[in-house]
This record gives C-alpha cells, structure tokens and sequence, in this order.
C-alpha cells in the first residue's frame, strides 16, 4: 500500500506527470529568479570589466577614430599576448590566496636564458625554451617550500624573489646588457609575422561555437539526468549562435589588415585549457577551495601543499613564458626585459579581469579581458601622443575601482548569506 503513495509523492499532488527541469515558463522565471539573486548578492561575474572595456573602446574611438582600426585591434591583439600569459599565473597564485611579485622579474630571467643559450651557446630555440621553463618551474618549487616548511609569507618570498632573479638576468646578460635575437629564426617569426590564413581563422570559429553548444548540451544533460534544472536547447543554439556571429565579425574586421595572429590564437588556446582546468576537474575545484578556506579545504580532504606548489610552479611557468614571447615580439633580450611595469601590469590585469585578492574568486577569462583593458588604455593614449604618466594614473585608478568592486561585491555576499 506504501508504493503508490509514493509513486503519488514523487509525481506530485493530484497525480500528474512529473514536471521536467529546465522546460516550460516556470523554470524560465526560476532562473531569471537565480540570476536575479546572484547579482543582488554580489555575484556580478564578468559584466564589470566588460562594461569597462566598452566604456574604454567608444572614449578612446572618440578621441581618435584611428583606435578601432583593423590594423590598430591587430597590434593590440598581439602586444596583449605576453602580459596576459603571464596574468594567467597570477591567477593560478590569487586564486588560492597567494601572491606572486615577481613574476616580472622570472620573465626577464627566462627571456635571458632564452637569449643567452639560443643565441651565444648555439643550442636548438626548443632546448633553450625548454630550459627556461624547467627553471622557472623549479623557481615556483622553491617558493612553496619555503613558504610551507618555513612559513614565510609568499608576499616576502616573492619580493625577494623580484630583487635575486633580477640580479641573476643581469649576471647573465653581462656587460653588453643586450642579447638579439636572430629575425629569421622560428621565434621571432611566430611573435611577429605569423598570421592565420582566413580559411583557418573562420574555421576556428566554427569550431569553437559547435564546442560551445557541445560542452553546454552535455552539461545539461548532466544536469536533467541529476534531476536539476538546466539551459534549454534554445538557449544553448542562440548562444553558440552569438558566438559565431561576433566571433566571425570579429576575424572579418581582422582579416582586413593582417588578420589574427598565431600568438594570440596560441594565448586563447591556453585560456582556455586553463578555464577546463578551473571548471571541469578536482583539481580545479581543489583551488578554489584552497582560495576560500585553507583549514576548510584540509578537513575536507583537500592536499592543500600540493595545490599551493602546483599554483606556485605554474605561475612561474608561465611568467616565463610570457617573457620569452616579450623578447621574441622584440626580437631581443636586455635587461630592461620584464622590468618597468611588466610585474604590476600581469597583476592589475588579473584583478581587473574580476580574480579576487581575497582568493577562492576568479576565472581564466579574468587575465585575457584584464589585460585587454590594459593594453587598450596603453594603445589609445599612445595613439593621443600622451606620455607613460597618464597610462600610470588611468591604470590605477581602473585598478583601484577594480578591487574596490570586489571589496563591495564581497561584503555584499556576506551580508546576503547572513539575510
């Protein structure tokens, strides 16, 4: 006798068919509902700095109608490529509550290995990259230990890291100071003078909004079979659909000057293995939770020392990463490389971007509009024959209004969990 009552139960009074998540007008105002409630509650996402970016572009088309120019976007596209390679790693280090400042620094240290075994030892480009970077990773390797066996906060750690390595680029450079890199070889080419053919660019965007409806199908098939609500087909179609007519736009309006770079579609692919990373693994959700409570994480069965050296080594990786592309844009390695306002533009890119310094908030796409931001302000007044001072002030007063939406957004989610 107790099983129809439950078969009722299950099926909802009166008896009707069980209602399907995620279909009809109902669960529609659900969501609208959810989503309503997440930006009351501070959950603002990613819809500040593109606003910002927005804001920046009409202003900066207004000032000087050369900005949106097809062959002006393109500079800009790859003199974004090594500064928001190396915000991806400081991402990796905000996300679990860390700091890094010196990533300016390891890049100017792998852009000089670069130079010095490439160019004056006569090795293989490969070789001496690949070098660079097992340097860089012992270099974040260290940074943990240091901070795990000794406690030393990471904020001291990596400022004495800025001043050593620093000194280390130098020894290394030597007396000339300047190593060139030659324009013929296979770096320089790619930083410089490497350019999809438009073939290839439509193509990846086709592919890129046909992954986008696939990942999302499946995610919400997920979701339907768990018993949750999830994003209709409609949906899905109409914004795979937005992407590939923006997307597509977007290589057009490119395409009329050189078109899109290989750098910068090799920046894109890292974003975006990061973001898989972030979003769909354990040890994604193991940084955010290292971010949102150390001792939390712990109980939880999280291994917090191995996600904070993982965090440590990537960052470093990829600092020097990003500075091997710098010298390759420049086709040369001195010793001003990664210095100037390299370090504090990789980190104000990442907060811009919406990654909290408060930790456990942020996302890949945080460094790739971060350092848009960055380099757009850094373009329009370069175009407006205004010196560095204005680029210095502007960039911090974005900065400043960055983490201070945070902060706000912040306190706005603590008080609405305690309502």
């Amino acid at each position: 006798m107790t099983k129809p009552a439950v078969a009722a139960d299950q099926d909802g009074a009166g008896g009707g068919a069980r209602k399907v998540p995620g279909r009809g007008s109902g669960a529609v105002r659900d969501r609208r509902r959810a989503v309503s409630g997440r930006l009351r509650g501070g959950e603002l996402g990613l819809l500040p700095v593109l606003a910002g970016l927005v804001v920046i572009w009409v202003v900066m088309q207004i000032l000087n109608p050369v900005f949106l120019s097809s062959a002006n976007l393109t500079n800009l596209a790859l003199e974004s490529v090594p500064s928001g390679i190396i915000a991806l790693g400081v991402v990796c280090v905000l996300l679990v509550g860390q700091i890094d400042l010196s990533v300016g620094s390891v890049s100017g240290l792998g852009a000089a290995v670069l130079a010095v075994l490439f160019v004056d030892r006569g090795l293989p480009a490969w070789v001496a990259a690949g070098a660079a970077l097992a340097l860089a990773g012992v270099i974040g390797w260290l940074y943990a230990q240091v901070h795990h066996r000794i406690g030393v906060p990471s904020f001291v750690i990596t400022l004495g890291g800025l001043l050593g390595f620093l000194g280390v680029q130098l020894w290394l450079l030597g007396p000339k100071g300047s190593i060139n890199l030659p324009f013929d070889s296979g770096l320089v080419t790619f930083a410089q003078l490497q350019f999809l053919p438009p073939w290839a660019a439509y193509t990846l965007v086709v592919v890129g909004a046909a992954a986008l409806y696939a990942t999302g199908a499946a995610r919400a098939g997920e979701r339907r079979r768990a018993g949750l609500d999830a994003a209709s087909r409609q949906f899905l179609a109409g914004r795979s659909l937005a992407l590939l007519a923006g997307l597509g736009a977007a290589v057009w309006y490119l395409n009329r000057d050189r078109g899109v770079g290989w750098m910068f579609v090799f920046f894109l692919a890292l974003v975006l293995a990061l973001h898989y990373v972030l979003s769909r693994t354990s040890f994604g959700r193991s940084m955010y939770a290292v971010g949102g409570g150390r001792e939390a994480a712990r109980r939880a069965g999280v291994k917090v020392r191995a996600v904070l050296t993982t965090a440590f080594v990537l960052c470093a990786t990829l600092a020097c990463l990003g500075g091997m592309l710098s010298a390759a844009r420049l086709a040369a390695a001195n010793q001003s490389s990664g210095g100037g306002d390299v370090n504090l533009n990789a980190i104000a890119a990442a907060v811009i971007g919406g990654t909290s310094l408060f930790g456990g908030r942020g996302s890949a796409f945080a460094a790739l509009l971060g350092v848009l931001v960055i380099q757009s302000i850094s373009s329009g007044l370069t175009l407006l024959n205004l010196d560095s001072a204005y680029r210095f002030m502007v960039t911090g007063g974005v900065l400043l209004l960055a983490v201070s939406l945070d902060a706000v957004a912040r306190r706005s989610r603590v008080s609405h969990g305690r309502a």
